[in-house]
């Protein structure tokens, strides 16, 4: 029986940027379309566009660099509105308008509403004055002194008449007051006149929201035409908690319903005053810090025909989507994830069917502290089968979270996952989670802390699903505590890597035994170490180090087998890959080396961060590498190995094929095409040879073109302007050579003889404008100022005037230098004849004049 030898995978050489989940909102106001289907939201000083369904960025709109106060967008989905701190208005056309608009608001704008017509904005500043402006027009038509528009629409009709319906204004300020303004009646005040129809009282602090119904005002008959608004207490509702916002749900129904917020549980009360649903869920404040963060900032009501979705913003900078239907949670945006601590692949497990979907999701440690943990979580470590997670945490815990069970799910949520068990026994922050690698059931974990200690944990009592979110959990007992360094065990400063033999026995009874046996000390880095890997194939050991290198290690004799080096600064992470062929190091330079183990060489670099590079995971295929840092991004890399060979492939095949239509075309003499096709293949050592094979055929012919073949002469005659431009390129590299000067200065004069000075200039133009439309620019700049090519020509000309006044200076030289040698010629025969007259018998020839 024939016996095949093992075929070693093949090296990945490449990995290209598949996805980016990077910040979408940092603080500051949020708004969402109409539809419901993109977000607006703040990132810093820019505006992010995002799409909702899949959390894509859609576009960036481009700011002052200042602060955004406030924005909004109007009820058409149409146009963007933002203040900013430096006291301008920006208005953005929805989705990809480039430049904005700018018009100038004195004082600090802090709230912002577009009415329903989309027609006006309402901003209110710090000086307590509210400004009513048209959005198209960009000026200012009411001023007034938290604000709503009240201007009941009829959305069945597509054409509204505009007699019979008022605009009013609804203003709430410091002095804890309402004001209605009439702004369909009122004067246009650019002094600040006009008075409110009326004025509320009965709050004893700052309104925190505003909002007023679609349902007609009560209004009685005055002897004016219109109507006089005659507001009234209708009831107050005791909340007895901070509220922070406060709007109303508008219902099919004839009962109308409100909701508030505070605490991070929106609460919906009908018109009795009584709780009728709440939404979130509620937590026990265990900390000032940890009740700041779950407060609610903001709330965006979106009423789709299908369903109806209230959205909340947090002051954790999360955004989450709550159903009126059934009150779940239906979507949650982590809008800033600070610094990604560490990342793992996790393979979701479906209780109803057993079944197991591979690497279906990934775990993120960002710095926030997690739900199930009161401090950050520090590292992540998923089961042998991928469905069960541990988690390490600065409260001196971990974790085990397992899958939630559709059966006990109360949420209606489709998946989840709950903790199952807790390890608690370290005396500091647990920097090291590993879980057991053999078999899919949960025998043993393994916690590195910063109190210098390993700790083994017995998980065979640990369920490999949640009965519920909030069931009991399994204290988890330690088999062994061994002190395994010097130092911290998150980074091992002591600059070693110790590895251990596990002996791990269950016993008759079911009693669980389990130790650790030192085996050897891996001694070699001049810095504390980082990170550790065990090789996947074979019997090695990787190490990442503070001395920015990466040692590979044996596990026979514990020496160093190789020693990577490239990064710039420490590396954080390792792990192999393409069965321990490869490795894969993230580094505090930001950058991901690819490394290939037996060269000892970086074969790809991936940058996409601009931090430290905490996170690194693979998936199970290796065909996709994930990394987190401390920028709050995550990207996901995909292995591209195969297609850039088959693209490569493919154009080496192009260019074979071109190369040989280009001899083809030259034992054909069709100059023209062997020309365009030289340009086109950027090859200018093939035209250079065509000019010299055509020169050097004109003496044969003694022909009176000017390159040589009048063929030749037509082909630069009828170049095109982007052909023309390469081609004076290519002269003028030729012209800084000595060899090869006589063929640029050749065809330059071609040039300048068969074409205008027009030409040349439009060339370069028409080459620019190729540029832009090839790169995908299109600036108000371009299209205005259409490219002359007058700075590109003059760069050629700067170029082209040194080496050919050195060339004519050589070839004047050479000139010179041959006077002197045809003298000397002419003297050297002078005087053999003159030594073969005298050499006679001294007569002179008598010579007829």
């Amino acid at each position: 029986m024939a016996v095949h030898a093992a075929v070693r995978p093949k090296l990945k050489t490449s990995f290209k940027k598949a996805r980016t989940i990077a910040p979408l909102y940092t603080s500051g106001a949020v708004a969402i379309t109409s539809d419901g289907t993109r977000l607006v939201s703040c990132v810093a000083e820019d505006i992010l566009l995002t799409n909702i369904e899949n959390g894509l960025e859609i576009c960036r709109f481009v700011g002052d660099t200042q602060p955004i106060n406030s924005l909004c967008i109007t009820p058409s989905s149409s146009h963007l509105l933002v203040f900013t701190a430096s006291l301008s208005l920006r208005i953005y056309e929805l989705p990809d308008s480039k430049e904005p608009s700018r018009s100038a608001s004195r004082p600090p704008v802090h709230v912002c509403i577009a009415d329903p017509t989309s027609t006006y904005l309402a901003s209110g500043s710090a000086d307590g004055v509210v400004k009513v402006w048209d959005i198209l027009r960009g000026y200012v038509t009411h001023v007034r002194q938290r604000l709503t528009f009240h201007y009941p629409i009829d959305k069945s009709s597509v054409v509204v008449a505009q007699e019979n319906r008022t605009m009013r204004l609804i203003t709430a300020s410091v002095d804890t007051r309402i004001r209605v303004f009439n702004l369909t009646e009122g004067a246009s005040t650019s002094s600040g006149g006009g008075k409110p129809e009326a004025v509320l009282e009965g709050h004893v602090s700052v309104p925190r929201g505003l909002d007023s119904s679609a349902a007609p005002a009560k209004v009685k008959k005055s002897n004016r035409k219109t109507a006089a608004l005659t507001p009234t207490l209708v009831k107050t509702v005791p909340i007895l908690e901070r509220v922070e916002a406060v709007g109303i749900l508008r219902t099919d129904e004839d009962m109308e319903e409100n909701q508030s917020w505070s605490l991070g549980v929106i609460k919906v009360w009908d018109g009795r005053g009584e709780v009728t649903e709440k939404l979130g869920q509620e937590h026990a404040v265990a900390s000032e810090e940890l009740e700041e963060q779950r407060q609610i900032m903001n709330i965006l009501r979106v009423y789709l025909p299908s369903t109806s979705t209230v959205i909340s913003v947090h002051a954790d900078q999360n955004i989450i989507f709550h159903s009126l239907l059934d009150g779940s949670l239906s979507r949650q945006l982590i809008g800033y994830n600070d610094e990604i601590v560490d990342a793992s692949y996790l393979s979701y497990r479906n209780s109803a069917d057993s079944t197991r979907q591979r690497d279906s999701h990934v775990a993120l440690a960002p710095t926030p502290p997690h739900p199930g943990h009161s401090e950050i979580v520090l590292s992540l470590d998923h089961s042998a089968d991928g469905s069960v997670l541990a988690s390490g945490s600065k409260d001196k815990t971990a974790r085990i979270w397992a899958p939630v069970s559709a059966e006990t799910d109360e949420s209606g949520s489709t998946w989840g996952y709950g903790c199952v068990g807790v390890c608690e026994g370290h005396a500091e922050s647990v920097g090291a989670v590993a879980m057991a690698r053999g078999g899919d059931e949960l025998k043993f974990m393994f916690t590195g802390s910063q109190d210098r200690t390993i700790k083994m944990w017995d998980l065979s009592v640990v369920p490999s699903l949640s009965s519920s979110d909030d069931g009991e959990v399994v204290r988890c007992k330690s088999l062994t505590t061994h002190k395994a360094h010097d130092k911290d065990i998150n980074s091992l400063d002591d600059r070693t890597a110790k590895i251990f033999e596990i002996v791990y026995s269950v016993g008759a009874g079911g009693s669980v035994r389990g130790e650790l046996k030192l085996m050897g000390t891996c001694k070699g880095h001049k810095r504390g170490v980082w990170t550790v890997r065990f090789g996947k194939a074979e019997r090695v050991l990787a190490t990442g180090s503070g001395d920015k290198t990466v040692k590979l290690w044996s596990l026979d004799d514990y020496s160093c087998l190789r020693t990577l080096e490239g990064h710039t600064n420490s590396v954080l992470r390792v792990d192999f890959l393409n069965a321990g062929q490869q490795l894969v190091s993230t580094g505090s330079d930001g950058l991901a080396k690819l490394w290939n183990i037996r060269e000892e060489e970086c074969v790809a670099t991936l940058d996409n961060h601009e931090d430290k590079v905490w996170a690194l995971a693979i998936s199970t295929d290796e065909r996709t590498i994930i990394t987190g840092a401390a920028d709050s991004v995550v990207t996901f890399w995909e292995d591209c190995t195969e297609e850039d060979e088959s693209e490569k492939e493919a154009k080496r095949t192009e260019m074979a094929l071109k190369d040989q239509d280009f001899m083809n075309y030259l034992s054909l003499h069709d100059y023209k095409r062997a020309i365009q096709l030289a340009l086109a293949m950027s090859q200018p050592g093939r035209l250079l040879s065509l000019f010299k094979d055509v020169a050097a055929s004109e003496e044969e012919r003694e022909s009176a073109s000017l390159t040589g073949s009048e063929a030749v002469d037509e082909v630069i005659r009828t170049l095109s302007g982007p052909e023309l431009a390469k081609l004076l390129r290519f002269v003028r590299d030729w012209n800084t050579n000595a060899k090869t000067s006589a063929v640029a200065q050749r065809v330059l004069f071609t040039v300048m003889k068969l074409r205008t000075a027009d030409e040349v200039i439009q060339a370069f133009g028409d080459e620019n404008t190729e540029k832009i439309f090839a790169d995908g620019e299109d600036s108000s700049a371009s299209i205005n100022a259409p490219p002359t090519g007058r700075t590109a020509l003059k760069e050629l000309v700067d170029a082209l005037i040194p080496y050919s006044e050195r060339h004519l200076s050589r070839m004047e030289r050479l000139v010179q230098e041959s006077y002197v040698v045809d003298y000397i010629l002419g003297e050297m025969d002078d005087g053999m004849f003159d030594n073969d007259l005298l050499s006679g018998d001294g007569d002179v020839m008598d010579i007829d004049v």
